[in-house]
């Protein structure tokens, strides 16, 4: 209803008062005229911008494939070339178009013949980017010799087919709360025009692959099915956590980046951890589609930067709530893997032992990619008048 001397109550109200009431039905029509075109000049442009705003649109779950670490040593079930072998079969019979895989040239030589490996997977139509020479974390080193370790890398890979210009940080460690050498590092990235290659799907597969080499050198029975559920489980949940978060961080779904190892456990489930993904909602994109979106290309200081893209924007716009995936936290996820795939009941730890383990892990950005569940957590900001920032 409108309200009865109004604004538009004046414009469509009708006059029907002696001879002048025709002359009213007309200006009637026109008002109603002008107040329906008054509406569609300022709602059409607003519902196009709407529309075409990448916040506003629901936007699909996308995710691309990335794998660190090229090359690994021996797993615990195959031979390095019997690995590499696999994962482009699985990655083919998952109809996967491309995924990455990021390479330490220091580790390629020619008694491990690693080189043909990344070969292989390029002939395959898949991409190789750059995870420094020596895979040396950014703390245990100043950002000239870090740089001059990315040089060395850069002179083994560009012109090599498959080659794209993204570096990812061994450990995805970018120098954390370390602002100074963080900006030198990225700096010298931009200069050497490298684009930072990040992560935004994190759910320590390395550690699940570390906990079955371990398992099968121990001679401790290993069950497979439960093995791949928790892998699979694992990857996809992560996927899903960090989608929700860089959500209510930035209000839109950008691409997803997956980190992956190249593990044995990567090369005997990777069909099953697609198909989940895609039963999950989930659309595998390349990582070219992925990188291309332009929060990848943030090169701008963050609070801290030692983990995923989400976790780091989260901390920057001090998101509240959770802001790690909870089985990033090793203790947990060691005892999952316990109790699951080898059935073991976990030692219980004496109260000495649980009360050093808090003193080491504080409430603090990110403590060297090991996450406590129970301090993962943000408070929002509230200013005077008592509103959330």
């Amino acid at each position: 209803m409108t309200r009865r001397g109004g604004l538009l109550w004046r414009l469509t109200r009708k006059r029907r008062r002696g001879a002048t009431a025709a002359l009213d039905a007309r200006l009637y029509r026109v008002r109603i005229g002008l107040l329906v075109g008054a509406i569609v000049v300022i709602a059409v442009p607003t519902a196009i911008n709407l529309e075409r705003s990448r916040g506003w649109r629901a936007e699909g779950k996308r995710i691309a494939l990335t794998f660190d670490d090229v090359p690994r040593g021996p797993g615990a079930f195959y031979t390095p070339e019997q690995r590499a072998t696999l994962l482009t079969a699985g990655l083919r019979a998952a109809g996967v178009a491309q995924a990455a895989f990021f390479a330490n040239p220091g580790r390629i030589g020619p008694m491990n013949r690693a080189d043909a490996r990344l070969a292989s997977y390029v002939a395959a139509g898949h991409v190789v980017g750059d995870h420094s020479f020596s895979h040396r974390d950014l703390a245990s080193m100043p950002a000239p010799a870090f740089l001059a370790d990315v040089d060395k890398a850069e002179h083994w890979l560009r012109g090599r087919p498959g080659y794209r210009p993204w570096f990812r940080f061994p450990g995805l460690n970018q120098g954390g709360r370390d602002m100074a050498k963080r900006r030198a590092v990225v700096d010298g990235l931009i200069t050497r025009r490298l684009q930072i290659a990040w992560v935004s799907v994190d759910g320590s597969d390395w550690n699940i692959e570390g906990q079955t080499i371990a398992a099968k050198r121990a001679g401790r029975s290993i069950d497979e099915a439960a093995l791949r559920d928790l892998y699979v489980e694992t990857m996809v949940q992560s996927a899903d956590f960090s989608d929700a978060l860089v959500r209510r961080t930035i209000g839109r779904a950008p691409p997803q980046v997956l980190l992956l190892h190249e593990t044995d456990v990567a090369a005997r489930y990777l069909p099953d951890l697609v198909a989940a993904l895609r039963k999950d909602g989930w659309a595998i994109v390349t990582a070219d589609a992925a990188f291309a979106d332009p929060v990848y290309h943030d090169t701008s200081d963050f609070v801290s930067a030692n983990g995923t893209l989400p976790e780091a924007l989260a901390w920057r716009k001090q998101v509240g709530g959770k802001l790690y995936y909870e089985r990033n936290d090793l203790p947990l996820a060691n005892r999952l893997f316990a109790e699951r795939v080898l059935h073991r009941a976990p030692l219980a730890r004496t109260a000495a032992a649980r009360t050093s383990s808090h003193r080491r892990c504080p409430v603090q950005l990110h403590p060297w990619r090991r996450v406590c569940a129970s301090t993962a957590f943000v408070t929002p900001r509230t200013s005077r008048l008592g509103i959330a920032v």
